[in-house]
């Protein structure tokens, strides 16, 4: 029995963490980069929903509704401003690159909140939810099916609209995507924002569930890309399969060995994945021999 709610458990940390890594293999998918300022976007929204929940009382899940879109302008003007001036080889660039943001967004938070931890604790961040003969938190209920419902919302934008289409194909087939007049740099701004926004809605999850700082996007951004390359690099079903397979195995970890050890779990599993299968669990092997 307590086995079964450890999974239950796992299950739902791993909802939140496929909602926060989407947006970053969403990104990889169309950019063919790597955004390695994701977790400070995750750190942002976090910072943001603390701010308004201690100055409207508002519940900070439903902040998302303000986080998402603000994160959304935000990844824009950063693809605007920065990302589309990179030359050379935009790859290698934008690590560089996106390292940097990284690095200028946690002084920036340092600087307006300072470097202290903080923590958004609603009333029912100690409850928990009887089903049956299990007890769910209620915070990690709610931050779980929430994350459901956003990734949910992404699948249908990508699969049933005008967007979505212009995304799938641009990152399926440029060449097809120029000859049908979808603009290649519009879509992937787009994309860049829409990875983005997935930022700001996982934040507000992450300032419910998780102390945060500025610092601690370097965590974030270790854990987001070990799911990512345990699913697939560029693969949103393999983001979800990496996310599942990471969270239960943390939680099972924290459980059954130790928290101390529960990190660490991540690094393991993607070094055993790396040497298996180089091309993450969904992914895709390509010829080396053949031009990309």
């Amino acid at each position: 029995m307590a086995f079964v709610q450890t999974l239950l458990l796992g299950v739902l940390v791993a909802g939140v963490y496929a909602l926060m890594a989407s947006g970053l293999t969403l990104i990889f998918g169309v950019m063919n980069i790597v955004n390695v300022a994701h977790g400070a976007m995750l750190v942002v929204s976090a910072f943001v929903t603390w701010a308004l929940w201690r100055a409207t009382g508002l519940d900070p899940l439903l902040l998302a509704l303000a986080t998402t879109p603000l994160m959304f302008g935000f990844g824009w003007l950063v693809h605007r401003l920065l990302i589309r001036r990179l030359g050379g080889d935009p790859a290698t660039m934008a690590v560089l690159l996106t390292f940097a943001l990284a690095v200028a967004v946690e002084g920036l938070l340092g600087l307006v909140w300072s470097g202290d931890y903080r923590a958004v604790t609603p009333s029912y961040v100690a409850r928990s939810v009887r089903l049956g003969p299990f007890f769910l938190p209620e915070a990690q209920l709610y931050a779980g099916l929430l994350a459901v419902a956003v990734l949910l919302a992404l699948h249908l934008v990508l699969a049933r609209t005008r967007v979505g289409w212009a995304i799938r194909t641009a990152t399926e087939n440029p060449q097809l995507a120029a000859l049908v007049g979808v603009d290649p740099e519009r879509v992937r701004a787009l994309a860049f924002a829409i990875g983005a926004a997935t930022a700001g809605a996982g934040g507000s999850m992450l300032s419910v569930l998780y102390p945060f700082s500025p610092a601690s996007h370097y965590l974030w951004i270790s854990r987001l890309l070990g799911i990512v390359v345990l699913g697939g690099m560029g693969s949103l079903p393999g983001a979800a399969l990496g996310a599942l397979v990471l969270g239960v195995a943390e939680t099972l970890t924290s459980t059954y060995v130790s928290v101390k050890w529960a990190t660490g779990v991540f690094y393991l599993v993607i070094f055993v994945v790396l040497l298996l299968r180089p091309q993450g669990l969904l992914g895709l092997r390509l010829r080396q021999d053949v031009p990309q």
